[in-house]
């Protein structure tokens, strides 16, 4: 007879690591803004997107969601001890700016900020111009 999955709880509440030092990935999109804490092994420390924060629709490519959302990941970042950061910034968002100044006035030391936008060697075609 199969195992009764009734009652069991899937997640438990993460435990706190020690990492004093991480990388931040954010990633922004004209649509959106996600930051990601990980590790030097790439293990995810803590998250937070835009449109997570609760904004909706063009909102979420602002940068005032970028920055609330940038606060909300340092927050849980600095719960696992991070202090210094190295940040790869991917995208053309607005939110690239806003997001490591929050990072800043949350009390997080920025090291280096790099610039991991991928750029085609002549690849796709890109969308077709927008006229407004």
């Amino acid at each position: 007879m199969a195992k009764s999955t009734k009652g069991g709880k899937k997640g438990g509440r993460r435990e706190k690591k020690n990492v004093p030092h991480a990388v931040v990935h954010i990633k922004a999109t004209f649509n959106n803004t996600t930051i990601t804490f990980a590790d030097a092994q790439g293990n995810v420390l803590s998250w937070a997107s835009a449109g997570g924060q609760g904004f909706k629709g063009s909102r979420k490519g602002t940068p005032f969601a970028a920055q609330t959302a940038a606060q909300n990941a340092s927050r849980a970042a600095r719960d696992h001890g991070v202090r210094t950061v190295d940040v790869r910034v991917k995208g053309p968002g607005s939110g690239r700016e806003s997001s490591i100044r929050a990072m800043q006035a949350a009390g997080i030391e920025v090291k280096s900020i790099k610039d991991v936008t991928p750029i085609p060697h002549n690849g796709c075609r890109p969308p077709k111009r927008r006229r407004v």
